[in-house]
Parts: structure tokens; sequence; C-alpha cells
């Protein structure tokens, strides 16, 4: 049996910029991106901790260092700059082996920084 589990998840960034003529998606810092163990083009879940929205995605590069993180084209409406936000990916795993797998989890500091 296959089942889906938190592979990993940034806990707690802040969106920096909303951008609505985008085709979608979110941008997040590469940093943070290679602390989460996440990868460009992956399906993503965004969690908004100020308003309870709730939306799939999936990641773009940003610039690196830059504390990026911007939801693009219809996402933009499901949050505003200042907004604190949870981005968590999923793995389809063993049921055995999800037993024993570790999620990561990435705390960002001020800025979005590590």
């Amino acid at each position: 049996m296959q089942i889906q589990i938190l592979k990993s998840k940034v806990h707690r960034a802040v969106i920096t910029e909303a951008n609505l003529n985008y085709v979608g998606s979110l941008t997040l810092d590469e940093d943070l991106m290679d602390a989460a163990n996440m990868i460009e083009h992956e399906k993503i879940q965004v969690v908004n901790v100020n308003n309870g929205e709730r939306i799939e995605t999936y990641l773009i590069k940003g610039k690196r260092g830059s504390g990026v993180v911007c939801l693009n084209g219809p996402a933009a409406r499901k949050g505003a700059e200042g907004d604190v936000v949870i981005i968590i990916s999923y793995a389809l795993m063993d049921f055995e082996a999800a037993k024993a797998y570790k999620p990561v989890v990435v705390f960002p500091k001020d800025g979005n920084t590590l």
C-alpha cells in the first residue's frame, strides 16, 4: 500500500509579494527550497495562517538569499504581503517505509532567512 505523507515544509514564512499578473505558482527563495528539500515545479500546498486559505500550486525558484515568498497568478488573491504561510510538500511512499520517514521542517528567521 502507498500513502501520502508530509515530505517537507517551510513553517511560518512571510509573504513578500503577490503578483496577480503572472501565470501562476509560488516563487520561493532557493535557499529555503534547498533547506526544505524541495525542487522547482514540485507540487505544494500553501496554508495562509492569517486568513485560513489553503491552495495547491507549484514552486518556482526565487533568487537565492532574497527571502522571496511570492504568490503568483490567481494565488495572489489568497494572501497579501506580510501574511504568514506554511509551505508543504508531500510524498507518496510505501506504508512501512513511511513509518520510519522523518520530514524536513524549516523555520525561517526574520526576512525569510535561515
